[in-house]
């Protein structure tokens, strides 16, 4: 077979969320049973700001190992460009064969929300229908969708860097999803609903624990370092939290450690991993009045099985190939 190339609208075609829901479920329970190997990313730091980033992982069950190879420029979204730009590389399992090469922002943007969309499934009140999203970037508009697949999603309040990029965000998604989506009035107005996302850059904390309802989900996805955050301990503290890997946590996640280093929780706050919950080795949602936290980092055994379903929907459409 040639090397398939999927290009970013591509990708998105072949990975509905629903598709790519199913596909990190398998994932996050592999990697929760060392069935798939992700190692600790690899980050280089840029001049004038951002990362390179290499994040290998191998799957001998999914049949492939591979790469994803991404550089983070914050710089770029005043330009009109992705933030994260680079490319997912397959490569056959048992002979080294290059697969498939496809847009890397594409399918970090869809795995991303869609494990956020898994956890919500796991954890979220059943009646749970309001949304408050904290962010206006591609993250956002594909946390709604993963949102929109595992709840009844009826009103969505967002809150930008600016009041006027939280308005254009909740009048294209209003027409695009039907949805009553609205600039929020105050964070703390995005704060007071059932499920809340942040998928932001800030380094600090921009939800408060005192914010969050009793019996909410919250989804801390924007921060992926020891040093940044976006949730306040309290938040942490009161919630019952759930992460990706707790390794990539201990590494990573600094919305977890810096708690830890501050004194206010251990390490066993926190529940366990989301594919620890799938195999049933740790408990769910206690009551209907607790919150539950999911706190996402990333790991490479999710681009792998996102990248595998898109590859194998084009193999699947194309089958001369």
């Amino acid at each position: 077979m040639s090397l398939v190339v999927l290009e970013a609208d591509q990708v998105r075609a072949l990975l509905p969320m629903n598709s790519c829901i199913a596909a990190m479920e398998v994932a996050m329970q592999a990697a929760s049973r060392d069935k798939a190997v992700s190692p600790q990313r690899q980050m280089l730091p840029l001049a004038g700001g951002g990362v390179f980033a290499v994040m290998p992982g191998v799957d001998e069950k999914l049949g492939v190992y591979g790469a994803k190879i991404v550089g983070v420029r914050p710089g770029n979204a005043a330009r009109g460009l992705p933030v994260i730009q680079g490319l997912v590389l397959l490569f056959d399992y048992q002979t080294g064969a290059p697969l498939a090469a496809m847009d890397g922002a594409a399918v970090t943007a869809l795995r991303t929300a869609a494990a956020s969309g898994l956890a919500t499934r796991l954890l979220a009140r059943q009646d749970a229908g309001t949304l408050g999203m904290f962010g206006t970037g591609v993250q956002a508009a594909t946390h709604l969708d993963a949102m929109r697949a595992v709840r009844h999603i009826r009103e969505v309040r967002v809150v930008g860097i600016d009041p006027g990029s939280a308005q254009r965000f909740a009048e294209e998604q209003s027409e695009r999803t039907g949805i009553d989506v609205r600039a929020a009035q105050s964070p703390q107005d995005a704060a007071r609903c059932d499920i809340v996302c942040t998928v932001t850059t800030s380094p600090t904390p921009i939800l408060e624990g005192k914010w969050v309802r009793p019996g909410a989900h919250v989804n801390l996805v924007g921060a992926h370092s020891l040093g940044t955050r976006e949730a306040d301990t309290e938040l942490i503290l009161q919630s019952d939290v759930y992460v990706d890997l707790l390794a990539s946590m201990t590494a990573e996640a600094g919305d977890i450690m810096i708690p830890v280093q501050e004194g206010a929780i251990g390490l066993g706050h926190v529940v366990g991993e989301i594919g620890q919950l799938l195999a049933g080795e740790v408990p769910g949602r206690r009551n209907e009045a607790v919150v539950t936290v999911y706190n996402s980092v990333g790991f490479a055994a999710q681009d792998l099985h996102a990248a595998a379903a898109a590859l194998a929907n084009w193999l699947a459409e194309s089958p001369a190939h």
